[in-house]
Order: structure tokens, then C-alpha cells, then sequence
């Protein structure tokens, strides 16, 4: 191309010059013929050059051209050959018409033109089907960046084995936190001798250090239930192959000795910020702790969680040192608020109610007004019958509040209880969360992913029976300026008996501590048994939904399930549920029917064998080890009985939590 424009250089100047001299020739011709003619020789000598130069300059830029081209050729024609550069062109139906070297050498013995392309991988798929312009996948044990492009059925495989193998090294590699923390330590070993202290203190330490040797883990005691353990992705990922078997070891080696001790694990991972790693730590296992112990908690940097071990139920604290705190806490909060709004959950049962009305009766204690956010249009049969009897104290009643009617009350200074859940998406109105500027949280749940942030107060015991049972515990420490009126001792011993299934189910020594106190204040056993009565039809329906019992598992796990376009409401779904346990041979039930409002309901027990816990969560819900629901956003029963049989399978094939 230099040459190129250098003859053009030189052309141009001659075509100049002997256009001047045509134009000089042709004027002194007129005057002065030799002359004339002399110039018109020279402007013909002129053009002839120009015009040899112009023909010399064409060849040879053609002949450079055709060089170009055919060099041209020859490097696409080795770069489709010989470059390690992956190329297979399809036709229409994803069969493969041709294939470069590259891919061949890949299958050295295989032939695939003609053959479907899903056939050489199936990660082909996601890729032309979900018009993903990129993705790795393996073949013949090598990894390849796939690049796709639809219009020309092109693909290009570019090998990223080695890269591949770099990334994974540096994340496997990459420093993961965790805190260990005995959880009933304090407790325990107040009851121990010296001896015997030590003697606990030198199992759990030696069990520690060598499941810590074992797998390659720098642990170090911090205090005298707490343990600091730094170690790596890769490791991380060899413990959650084996569920975290330390918990387990803890617990039968130390339960030999009489002093059955749990551990739970906080774990941060996901980032090469050693102070964001602590915080993650730490943060799961406050989670865990809210869990009830005896877990582990896996927080990612980016917010996953994963949880491991819950396989025990909480265990009941003897002392109430918290609960004195808590109601203190609470009491400095109320004082410094001009009004006091609780709230429950949506389809609010006796437990949610009955907690409200305790709540609300504490803001009257300090001397604050309270009230109780209701929407009466999702009540069920039980808890309407004591809006009825609600309806005849004219004093508790002007205190429920519509949603809309608490939202116009608020103001900055309000405080807004959340009671018997933790998880925004549940409450009877998120608006009057929203607008909150102070929340404190009272639950007996095991906490969640899904929680309320920005709390002042957290009172979480999934040891406790029921929500109600927490807030009793939490009046006597109130002032004692004004008693329990019977509706309202009434009311919370109701949400008590419903939630322990008549102090059959999780109930220790502080549920009937937290009953007596309100049968000393007053409580109605007779109203309550009346309360909770229910009608002939309603036994009838779920007689219906137990008739289509089904079974899984080894025949121990009981499935009923209602009719779509049946709708049966979340309290009568949970009663057949809790009944189908009472049958012989069955250790664990799921009830499956349509919600009033369009989501499916499931609702899980079981005797402790199965962690219905871990179960409902997978499927988006949550509750206790025994005690467990969800709601799905699907159309169909059936589709979500699929759903629940293939997360029972998982669990299974987990090994049990």
C-alpha cells in the first residue's frame, strides 16, 4: 500500500504540469508557433508518462491486492484449522453439520457430524435454548467457555481448563471464620462440682481440638463457652459433606456423662474482608441461637444461608434472668412512646391474639394507651368467638384497630409490637411496619432467613410453647398498678392451650408457671374450652381431607390433601395435621389444601423423628423442629405435593438435617 501511494505521489504533480503546459502551449500557438509547438511536444511527452506511470501503478496495486487476498485467505483458513479455538456449525434442528480440527481432537474417536448436538453435552441445552450467549462446560474432562451466536448456529469453544483450576484453587483457598459456642454451658455447669466442671471442660476442649486436627482447622478457646475457629472454602465445603458431624459428637459424648451439652456454629464466608468474615460469624450465630441451637449457620457474603444440624428440640432455660430484662427493656420503651400498637400475623390464631391482648394490657400498665391492629375479615371460627366476647368489654374493644384506622394514629413516637412471627411478608399489615420508626419483636419460632430488620428489641425463645406464654412471663414483671381482667388472662391461657395442643406438646415447666399465673389472675378454663369449640361442619371437612391420606417415606409419614378450588382455611389445615399425628404409626403428617387467599397451604408436624423445620424451609416457610408450615404461590395441589415429596426425598438423601 506504501508503494501504492507513493506512485500517486508522483502522478499528481505530472498531471498538473501538463495541464499547464497544454494550457501554455495552446496560448502561445496563437502567438508564436514554434514556441507553441515546442510546449505542445513536452505536454505530449507529459501525458505519455503520466498516463505509463498510471498504468504501472494500477498492476502493481493489483498484483499487491491479489497478494493481500490470498494471504488473507490462507490465515482464516489456518485460524479455522489450526488455531485451539473450538468451532461447530449447526443446521436448524441442532444437528451438527461440520466441526473444525479443534473439536475433533477433543473426541479423538468419535465422528459427529450428522449427530445431535445434546448428545456430544447436555449443557448444550441452557445454552441454545435459553439463548445464553455464554457458559462453561465440561468435556472429555476439560472445561470450555462456550460463546453462541443464534443467527449463523455458530458456536466457539474456547478452553479455560487451566483457568478454571486457578479460580477454584483461589476460592477454595479463600479464608472462612467461625464462632463455636456451647450453648447451655452457664446453666450446666452452675450444677457441677469443681471436678466434675473440669473434668466436662477437658472433653468438650479434646473433642473440639481433634475434630479441628482432623480437618486441617486453627481453633482456639476465647472464653469459656465460645471457641474462634479459621480455616478455608475448601475446608467448608468437606464439613458440609459430612453435616457438620461435631454437633452430633458433642452431644452423644457428652450426654454419656450426664451433662448433656449442644454447640452451635456461626459461620462467615464469601470475602477476603477478615472484619466483614466476623460479622458474618457472629451474625449466624445469633441466627442460630434464635434457631434454638444445637445448628450451624453458613452466611454468604452475598446473603445465602445455609443451615445444618437442628435435630434436637430447644431446650427450656430454668432461669428467668431474660425474660426480667426483656420487661424491663420493654417497660423504658413503652414509657418513652406515646402509643403502643401489637400486631400479629395474618389469619391471626388464638396464640397471636391472645399475646396482642397481653402486649396491649402491658401499655396499660405504664400508662400508655395501646392497641391491637386486627383485620376482622381474617378471623377464624375460634378467635371471632372471642372478638364476641371482646365485643361485651366495651374498655379492651374501642382498643382494635383496622389496619388503616392504627396507620392514622401513628406518629414518631409510636412503638409497634410484633408478635408470634418474625418475617415481614407475614404480618396483618406491612404498612403499619413500615411507618414504625421503633419495633420490638416477641416470638417463639425458630428464626428464619426472612426477618424483620432495624428492631430495638428482640425477644425470640423457641423454647417456649407459645407466644402467649412469653408475654405472661414478661406481665409479671410489670408494674403491678392494675391486674389482669379474666377476658384478658382468658384470652392468653387460650393461645397457650391451642399452641401446646393442651399442654401435650412442647411444654415444660415454665408453660405451666405461665398458666397457673394466669389462672390466678383470673382465666376462664371453661370459656377457653368454649373458645375453641368447633361445629360439625368443620369436623366433617377435615374428616374429607383426612380420607385422602397417602404415604411416604417407609410408610410413617402421613400426606393429605384437599380438592383445588376447595378452599379450607389455615387453622383447620393445621388441626388435621396435628391429628393425623395422633395415629398410630405415623411420625410425621403434612396436610396440603388451598389457602383463602390463592396460595397453597401446607401445614407439617411430626414426634421429633423428622425435622419438619428443615422441611418447610426448602419449600419457603419455617416454624419448629416439630411444629412447621409454608404457603406456595402455585395454582395447583397437586403440583405442590409433587413439590413436597421431592424435598422430603432430598432431605433423605441430606442424611436427616
Amino acid at each position: 500500500m506504501n508503494l501504492f501511494y507513493k506512485k500517486r505521489a508522483i502522478r499528481t504533480p505530472l498531471a498538473i504540469l501538463s495541464l499547464l503546459g497544454a494550457v501554455g502551449a495552446v496560448l502561445l500557438m496563437l502567438y508564436q508557433f514554434w514556441i507553441g509547438l515546442f510546449f505542445a511536444v513536452i505536454f505530449a511527452m507529459a501525458l505519455a508518462m503520466a498516463w505509463k506511470m498510471e498504468n504501472e501503478s494500477y498492476q502493481e496495486t493489483e498484483k499487491y491486492i491479489e497478494t493481500l487476498s490470498y494471504r488473507m485467505k490462507k490465515v482464516g483458513e489456518e485460524a479455522l484449522l489450526e488455531l485451539p479455538i473450538g468451532i461447530i456449525l449447526l443446521n436448524d434442528k441442532y444437528l451438527i453439520e461440520w466441526v473444525n480440527p479443534f473439536v475433533s481432537s477433543i473426541f479423538p474417536d468419535e465422528t459427529w457430524i450428522g449427530t445431535d448436538l445434546y448428545d456430544m453435552n447436555e449443557g448444550f441445552r441452557q445454552i441454545t435454548k435459553e439463548d445464553n450467549e455464554q457458559e462453561v462446560i465440561t468435556l472429555n474432562n476439560r472445561s470450555y467457555r462456550v460463546y453462541y451466536k443464534p443467527e449463523e448456529k455458530l458456536l466457539y469453544l474456547f478452553d479455560v481448563t487451566e483457568r478454571m483450576k486457578i479460580q477454584s484453587l483461589y476460592y477454595e483457598d479463600r479464608t472462612t471464620i467461625g464462632i463455636l459456642l456451647v450453648d447451655n454451658y452457664d446453666e450446666l455447669s452452675q450444677t457441677m462440682d469443681d471436678q466434675t466442671r473440669s473434668r466436662m471442660n477437658s472433653l468438650v476442649t479434646s473433642l473440639v481440638n481433634e475434630w479441628a486436627e482432623e480437618n486441617g482447622i486453627f481453633v482456639k478457646r476465647i472464653s469459656s463457652d465460645r471457641f474462634l475457629a479459621v480455616f478455608n472454602e475448601g475446608t467448608l465445603e468437606k464439613l458440609e459433606k459430612t453435616k457438620f458431624a461435631l454437633l452430633d459428637t458433642i452431644r452423644e459424648n457428652t450426654a454419656k456423662h450426664t451433662a448433656p451439652l449442644t454447640l452451635s456454629i456461626g459461620v462467615g464466608t464469601g470475602t477476603t474482608s477478615l472484619t466483614a468474615l466476623g460479622e458474618l460469624a457472629q451474625s449466624s450465630l445469633d441466627l442460630v441461637l434464635g434457631r434454638g441451637g444445637d445448628q450451624v449457620a453458613i452466611k454468604h457474603y452475598d446473603g445465602k444461608l445455609k443451615f445444618y444440624g437442628g435435630k434436637t428440640n430447644p431446650v427450656e432455660k430454668r432461669t428467668r434472668v431474660r425474660a426480667r430484662v426483656i420487661s424491663h427493656a420493654l417497660r423504658d420503651l413503652i414509657q418513652g412512646s406515646d402509643r403502643v400498637f401489637v400486631m400479629g400475623h395474618k389469619m391471626p390464631d388464638m396464640d397471636a391474639v391472645g399475646a396482642s391482648i397481653g402486649v396491649r394490657k402491658m401499655a396499660r400498665m405504664n400508662n400508655v394507651e395501646g392497641y391491637v391492629v386486627v383485620n376482622f375479615d381474617e378471623l377464624d371460627a375460634s378467635v371471632n368467638r372471642l372478638m364476641d366476647e371482646v365485643e361485651k368489654d366495651e374498655e379492651l374493644f374501642k382498643h382494635m384497630l383496622m389496619p388503616d384506622e392504627a396507620l392514622e394514629l401513628m406518629t414518631e413516637r409510636s412503638l409497634v409490637v410484633i408478635v408470634d412471627t418474625h418475617k415481614p411478608s407475614m404480618v396483618i399489615d406491612e404498612r403499619v411496619l413500615e411507618k414504625a420508626q421503633k419495633v420490638v419483636l416477641i416470638d417463639h419460632h425458630r428464626r428464619g432467613e426472612e426477618f424483620i430488620n432495624n428492631t430495638v428489641l428482640v425477644y425470640m425463645e423457641p423454647y417456649a410453647s407459645s407466644t402467649a406464654e412469653l408475654v405472661t412471663e414478661l406481665l409479671e414483671y410489670q408494674p403491678k398498678n392494675e391486674k389482669l381482667t379474666m377476658l384478658e388472662s382468658t384470652a392468653m391461657l387460650a393461645g397457650i392451650v391451642v399452641d401446646t395442643k393442651s399442654f401435650t406438646l412442647r411444654t415444660g415447666a415454665r408453660t405451666f408457671e405461665a398458666a397457673s399465673y394466669l389462672r390466678t389472675n383470673g382465666a376462664d378454663t371453661v370459656l377457653v374450652q368454649r373458645l375453641l369449640k368447633e361445629d360439625i361442619a368443620t369436623y366433617i371437612e377435615r374428616s374429607k381431607l383426612i380420607e385422602t391420606v397417602e404415604f411416604a417415606g417407609d410408610g410413617d409419614i402421613a400426606i393429605a390433601k384437599g380438592h383445588d378450588g376447595v378452599v379450607h382455611s389455615s387453622v383447620l389445615i393445621a388441626q388435621t395435621a396435628d391429628i393425623l399425628l395422633t395415629m398410630q404409626g405415623i411420625s410425621a403428617s403434612f396436610v396440603v389444601a388451598q389457602r383463602a387467599d390463592g396460595k397453597v397451604g401446607i401445614s407439617a408436624r411430626s414426634l421429633g423423628e423428622l425435622n419438619v423445620q428443615v422441611v418447610m424451609e426448602d419449600l419457603g416457610g419455617g416454624g419448629h423442629l416439630t411444629n412447621a408450615a409454608c404457603q406456595l404461590e402455585i395454582g395447583s395441589v397437586e403440583e405442590a405435593v409433587e413439590m413436597l415429596r421431592n424435598t422430603l426425598d432430598q432431605y433423605v438423601e441430606r442424611g436427616n438435617g
